[in-house]
């Protein structure tokens, strides 16, 4: 079995993220996640924009995905969103980076774009790492 469809059996048990927002894993490696959803009707506001909360969850199951898969237990203890765009396309891709892991604590930063390439928000997730050996 590779990474990729071991982080998709053990995530798919998030059911928010995949199941009521479609939330798919398109890639993953070490402190490392692509996530991504087609936009349906199910995600806009009634002005036809995608919804600040299913882009925040996006954001917050792609820190989830390269914060935990082959990591220890980390749960995010802080974080902030900033929305930059409107989506053009038709889907949503979030990309992970690590910006510091500490002993206890870790640092991502997420990027979240359509498919046109256009910047739609930027979110930082501080985690604190959980079942950390004594």
């Amino acid at each position: 079995m590779t990474d990729l469809e071991k982080a998709r059996e053990f995530f798919n048990g998030d059911f928010y993220a995949t199941k009521a927002t479609g939330i798919i894993i398109e890639e993953v490696g070490e402190h490392f996640a692509r996530c991504s959803f087609d936009i349906t009707r199910n995600h806009q506001n009634a002005y036809g924009g995608v919804m600040g909360g299913a882009i925040f969850t996006l954001a917050d199951y792609t820190f989830a995905v390269s914060s935990n898969f082959n990591q220890p237990q980390t749960v995010s203890i802080t974080s902030q969103i900033n929305f930059i765009g409107m989506a053009k396309g038709k889907k949503l891709i979030s990309e992970s980076r690590l910006i510091k892991d500490g002993r206890s604590t870790c640092l991502y930063e997420i990027d979240i774009t359509d498919e046109l390439g256009t910047k739609i928000a930027l979110a930082t997730f501080t985690g604190m790492k959980l079942n950390q050996a004594k």
